[in-house]
């Protein structure tokens, strides 16, 4: 073979004429698409190569030196190649060629590396460790390529020992990928630089250890990359892990470096070779190959014994052969083999396939697939070829689009020749221009033109019996810059294309921005146009948000460019003007700017202005006004325009003259009509305005309300004055006058106060139509609304087998239709209404009636009389046997008169009960009955009675069963529902009375009777309900009474004639009288507290204590002491106390104590905020809090808004406010919960407010997996797994 020698650009050519030959030989054959080097497994090239022998000199003696042919695709270049030879790089070492010592002539043998396997040598029965002996390979390709390797072993009498008698080079740890999976084209992610510290190859001798190490720097990294060590191709040695492997990763927190480690124990000369390290994040992907070299001392026989050799071991230790590989599997018995005689290779050399078990079972061979890997790699004796005096060459190489030559020359010209592609046979067409046949005397020629990927295959060509193969490798050149991509700079609203060219058409490019690829899909903003070699990518409207650095990106290089987007010079062509306006008249305020398309914002003394109802923004063209319709004194202050995105405003002021006046309308309320529950606190602000501040007086009829009242008082400030009724009681209803007056005029106006109630519940709801999965639902308004107007209806709804409701509505419905959704088909439903107006919500309505029916039902059973009388007949029945899943929504009974046909509906509205009563029949009539089932989808078939009924009735005496409760008093506090409900039995039906000791009961206790039972219901006792009640049922003559003892007690009055009866020393006696007023009630007890005239602060002395009279002991000398006294009942405490008059002075007898003048200190303060809010980011479906805390006194009102809006009774947030901490608690929030949140505190001496902003991350919360229709037990397990992350999360930090 021709020596190789080097070229002036760096590429190897083949030298014309030399001798030196390398004593071994690899071929590395690298391919985009990374595929095994050799198409044909079966293909054996054998070349003979002439050297001539060329003495060495003693003191050096020949060191064999490797000769690496490398075959790389290249981009498709015009021309043509003839004859084309591997092209050979020469061996360098230490940055310099050598020469190479000549060796006798010798036979070269190319042989396909698959699995793990080299090339057995022909003349040892050892065969060499290729991957050991042979120099590392280049590191992949950036385009993440594998390269394709070709192993030449050089047989060698010669050869140093140290290259003799190696093992195969495999793992002994364990097999890896089967051989017939090599093939498979592998696609790696591309390149980047991962690695700060990549493996260098090493050096160890057997039975020594080594550590190669991987550093990943992840400043840029969200989570720990995927590190992979790989032997050979395919090997995976994760799983090889034992006692002589071990991988080991760090991480130091201080540099934020990835440290990977691989150490190797006790190193086996099997296993030296080529080793591969990967690094993979996401996508991004670095690699990098390293060798490792296992000396070890040359064996003395090179013969092998094949029984020794494949020898197992029960525990896979040192007794097992050297070609064991059992000693991963499982662990067998030592089975005791006897050793044959005869010389197994010949036997299976000579054998056929289908024999080689029965042979390895006869002589004991336990280790099959080894065996047969060993007999595989024997090298045959090669025939010496009959048919071709010139074989193809093992391999070539060619450009993209260039031509190659493939020449034979036949020993027998006359022989027929056939060429294949891949196994495929090529045959010639007149009109095929890719493949062109020749004949040059024995030359047989085919030339391949315009070689493509697709060429890229193995060859053969067969004469006769005989057949020879070959390889090409196309390839594929990278694609250049030629013209780069140039800088732009431009302002928005413009067209910008950028422009590149490469140095071949229809190129495939990636264009990216800032290290992003740019997405050019059909709804993006960028557009991508190629012609020929030029690419395009065109931006049609700029926005300065297309800042950045764009770039362009070819197999051949990147060309990059930036690209700024500015904003146009503003030009004002009309600034604003400062106006004075009357209050109350129209308000305009105009500026022109160029451009005409900016948007802006206005401002009022630094506030942003929004458009209402009374503001209204314009921006038309290059002209921007603010519009007021009616001019308040709120309107006055500073204005600024900031046009969007430039620092330039335009300011102006406006002055609003202003006389006095009441603005009633911000109270927000239909004719001036306040509405309150009782029992609250009533705080009225009402705005007010005038130059100069004018003087306000609250008058309710003819009593002014001044400033310094108790419960009920009227403040004033600056721009509002204020009406403060801290407990509103019945009296505090009616019309409250406020007077405005100052120098420029007065104005009054009135302001009505009323307290109002939860309304009523609404009536049952009627289901009006149902579907699939809906209905529609309508109601009437409760009769009652409480006095204040329905603001909207929460609807929920449950199956009728459960408890469970469920809001169905977390939005007030304004109508009295709902259509609810998503309900399961089949399954009965209830609905139920609540009503809400401004004090609250009702109580639920009656459940409607069930619906979703599919399916009449069959018809009811056993249907038979319950009771007649002379105008009812009551019937009962049973259920139908079948329902079916749509339900069962009620039964319709009908009736006729025995010998017509005329059938009569008795229930207007179809009754869920099994028992009904027919009324307003003809005595002695005899009628026949019957009942239909009724769902949604119709009546089911009527179940008649068998015979006709007589209408007349049986009489039976009333009896009173009075409940075991009501036989004793039936005691019950002021307030408190007073609902007794007294069963009783008679036919007909009874006619019930109730007396409160032989007089009509009070009008406001409602009776209600029915056929069984009498209820008397109070809303709301009181005293005057105690006594004793007298029923009486009667059924014609006969007549039963019951009494029942009401008693409805109310907490005690408080003592009377609390008075100091006598001091001496340390002592008190005490001294008072019962209260007038006992509550209705016996008095159990008193208590008596004391307080220290300088404090005023009480404490409780004695509780539950019965007598009326108490000494006082253990008081303090020195100090003055006033005393209280509660009384006590069964219900409570008193809610007043008495006091004593007089003080007691406790002096020590012959001092005389002067107390001292203390100055009271003012404690009160204007809110002011000690620990702001914290900006926070919550999980979504996780309950988030917001904490403050604030300091003020009087205590502040704290108010908490979200974007500037008030929180109010919001299900979503909790409030809590305790000892000047301020808690928000948002329950599960979405990201719809995310925004500034403001928690505001005010109290009489001023406000303050602090903001926050919450940003809620993750997956859906409970409201939306609702909303989406998941099932409960879906969503439970949803909500766990969560917690369960966040909590492995956590534990992992």
């Amino acid at each position: 073979m021709p020596e190789p020698t080097k070229k002036d650009d760096g590429q190897p050519e083949v030298a014309p004429d030399s001798s030196d030959v390398p004593s071994e030989n690899s071929v590395e054959v690298t391919s985009k698409e990374a595929k095994v080097a050799t198409k044909d497994t079966e293909a054996i090239v054998t070349a003979a190569e002439a050297e001539a022998a060329v003495p060495t000199p003693a003191a050096e003696p020949p060191q064999p030196q490797p000769v690496v042919i490398v075959v790389t695709e290249l981009e498709p270049v015009e021309g043509e190649v003839t004859d084309p030879q591997p092209i050979v790089t020469e061996p360098v070492e230490n940055g310099h060629n050598e020469p190479e010592p000549t060796r006798p002539e010798r036979s070269v043998q190319v042989i396909e590396v698959k699995e793990e396997e080299s090339s057995a040598s022909k003349t040892h029965d050892k065969d060499d460790d290729v991957t050991a002996s042979t120099p590392s390979p280049p590191p992949p390709a950036e385009d993440g390529s594998t390269p394709k390797k070709l192993s030449i072993d050089l047989p060698n009498d010669s050869d140093p020992e140290s290259t003799r008698g190696r093992k195969d080079s495999v793992w002994s740890l364990g097999d890896g990928q089967p051989p017939e999976e090599i093939d498979k084209q592998t696609e790696n992610p591309p390149l980047s630089t991962l690695l700060i510290e990549k493996p260098q190859s090493g050096s160890i001798t057997v039975g020594g250890d080594i550590t190669f190490i991987a550093k990943v720097e992840a400043k840029d990294l969200l989570r720990k990359p995927t590190v992979k060590w790989f032997k050979g191709k395919w090997m995976d040695l994760a799983s090889k892990t034992g006692k002589h492997l071990q991988l080991k990763e760090s991480f130091e927190r201080i540099s934020k470096i990835h440290t990977f480690e691989m150490h190797i124990i006790k190193a086996k000369e099997n296993y030296a070779g080529n080793y591969r390290c990967e690094v993979t994040y996401k996508d991004k992907f670095d690699s990098c190959s390293f060798d490792l070299e296992v000396k070890e001392v040359p064996e003395v026989s090179q013969s092998i014994d094949i029984r020794s050799a494949f020898k197992r071991s029960s525990e896979g230790q040192d007794d097992a052969g050297e070609l064991d590989f059992s000693g991963l599997l499982k662990h067998r018995e030592v089975k005791q083999e006897e050793t044959p005689e005869v010389d197994v290779w010949e036997i299976l050399k000579n054998a056929r396939p289908d024999e080689y078990e029965k042979i390895a079972f006869t002589y004991g061979i336990t280790d099959l697939r080894g065996l047969l890997k060993r007999l595989k790699k024997t090298k045959k004796e090669e025939k010496k070829s009959e048919a071709f005096a010139k074989r193809l060459e093992p391999a070539y190489q060619v450009d993209k689009g260039g031509k190659i030559r493939l020449i034979v020359d036949l020993a027998d010209p006359t022989v027929e020749l056939k060429w294949y592609k891949n196994g495929q046979e090529i045959r010639p067409t007149p009109n095929n221009r890719k493949f062109i046949f020749e004949h040059k005397g024995t030359q047989r020629i085919m030339v391949i033109n315009n070689c493509q990927m697709s060429d890229d295959a193995a060859y053969s060509v067969t004469a006769g019996e005989e057949k020879c193969t070959t390889e090409l490798f196309v390839k594929e050149l990278p694609v250049n810059i030629v013209k780069e991509l140039e800088p732009v700079k431009t302002t928005v609203n413009e067209r910008i294309e950028l422009e590149c060219e490469v140095s071949e058409e229809g190129a495939k490019v990636k264009w990216m921005k800032n290290g992003v690829e740019v997405p050019t899909g059909v709804r993006s903003r960028y557009r991508v146009k190629s012609e020929g070699t030029k690419h395009w990518l065109i931006i049609d409207d700029a926005s300065k948000d297309d800042t950045g650095t764009y770039s362009l990106m070819a197999t051949g290089g990147t060309s990059q460019a930036h690209v700024q987007v500015d904003l146009k010079p503003l030009k004002v062509l009309m600034d604003l003007q400062s106006v004075t306006v009357l209050l109350g008249q129209p308000l305009k305020l105009n500026c022109e700017i160029y451009p005409g398309n900016v948007p802006g914002r206005w401002y009022k003394n630094g506030q942003l202005v929004q458009p209402n109802d009374r503001i209204s923004i314009t921006h038309k063209t290059k002209n921007h006004s603010l519009d007021v319709e009616s001019s308040t004194i709120h309107d006055a202050g500073d204005y600024t325009f900031v046009p969007e995105g430039y620092t330039q405003t335009l300011s102006a002021k406006v002055h609003i003259i202003d006389p006095p006046r009441v603005h009633l309308e911000a109270l927000n309320v239909q004719d001036n009509t306040v509405t309150i529950v009782a029992g609250n606190k009533l705080r009225l602000e009402i705005p007010i305005s005038g130059e100069p501040a004018p003087r306000v007086v609250w008058m309710k009829g003819e009593r002014v309300i001044l400033d310094t009242g108790s419960r009920v008082r009227a403040e004033t400030f600056a721009d509002h004055t204020c009406l403060t009724i801290d407990i509103t009681e019945r009296e505090d209803t009616g019309n409250y006058k406020i007077v405005l007056q100052n120098e420029a005029g007065e104005d009054t106006a009135s302001v009505r106060v009323k307290v109002v109630d939860i309304p009523d519940p609404p009536e049952a709801p009627l289901v009006t139509d149902v579907g699939g999965d809906w209905c529609t639902m309508t109601w009437e308004p409760p009769r009652y609304d409480g006095g204040s107007p329905i603001l909207g209806y929460f609807i929920e709804r449950k199956k009728k087998q459960s408890s469970r409701w469920m809001r169905l509505n977390f939005d007030l419905c304004k109508e009295t239709t709902f259509e609810p959704k998503k309900m399961i088909e089949g399954v009965p439903y209830e609905v139920r209404i609540f009503a809400v107006n401004a004090i609250g919500v009702s109580k639920p309505s009656e459940p409607s009636k069930p619906f979703i029916p599919l399916a009449v039902t069959s018809e009811p059973t056993m249907l038979v009389v319950d009771d007649v009388t002379d105008t009812t007949v009551t019937m009962k029945w049973r259920p139908p046997d079948t329902i079916g899943a749509a339900g069962l929504d009620g039964y319709l009974i009908e009736y006729c008169i025995e010998g017509t046909d005329d059938w009569i509906v008795a229930n207007k509205e179809l009754t869920e009960k099994t028992k009904y009563t027919i009324t307003g029949l003809p005595v002695e009539a005899k009628i026949l009955v019957r009942v239909k089932a009724i769902n949604a989808a119709g009546a089911s078939q009527p179940r008649t009675i068998q015979h006709s009924i007589l209408v007349k009735e049986v009489i039976e005496p009333p009896k009173i069963r009075i409940p075991r409760h009501l036989k004793q008093t039936y005691i019950r506090k002021v307030g408190e529902v007073v609902n007794l409900v007294v069963p009783f039995v008679g036919k007909p039906r009874p006619k019930v009375t109730w007396l409160k000791e032989c007089q009509p009961i009070d009008p406001t206790i409602s009776i209600r009777n029915s056929d069984c039972d009498s209820i008397m219901f109070i809303r709301k006792a009181e005293r005057k309900h105690s006594g004793k009640y007298e029923l009486s049922v009667q059924v014609e003559n006969h007549i039963d009474t019951a009494m029942l003892d009401i008693q409805i007690v109310d907490l005690p009055g408080p003592p009377q004639a609390v008075k100091i009866e006598e001091i001496w020393g340390n002592n008190v006696a005490l001294d008072w009288s019962p209260p007038k007023d006992s509550g209705n009630a016996p008095i159990t007890g008193y208590t008596i507290q004391k307080a220290d005239k300088k404090t005023m602060e009480w404490y409780t002395c004695v509780e539950h204590y019965h007598r009326t009279c108490i000494t006082i002991s253990d008081l303090v000398v020195g100090n003055e002491y006033f005393f209280r006294i509660y009384s006590e009942n069964m219900v409570g405490l008193s809610e007043d106390a008495t006091a004593t008059k007089d003080s007691a002075l406790i002096v020590k007898e012959g001092l005389h104590l002067k107390n001292p003048e203390y100055n009271d200190r003012d404690f009160t303060e204007p809110p002011r905020f000690t620990q702001p809010l914290i900006n926070t980011f919550a999980i979504a479906g996780y309950n988030a809090t917001l904490n403050c805390s604030v300091r003020a006194n009087p205590r502040p009102k704290v108010v908490w808004m979200k974007n500037k809006i008030t929180i109010i009774d919001d299900p979503r947030y909790r409030m809590f406010h305790n000892q000047g901490v301020c808690t928000l608690e948002i329950r599960k929030p979405s990201p719809f919960d995310g925004g500034v949140y403001t928690c505001k505190a005010v109290n009489d001496l001023g406000e303050a407010q602090v903001d926050c902003k919450l940003e809620v991350k993750g997956g859906f919360t409970f409201f939306e997996l609702m909303k989406r229709g998941v099932p409960l037990h879906l969503i439970d397990k949803y909500m766990n797994e969560s917690k369960t992350s966040e909590s492995e999360k956590k534990g992992s930090d």
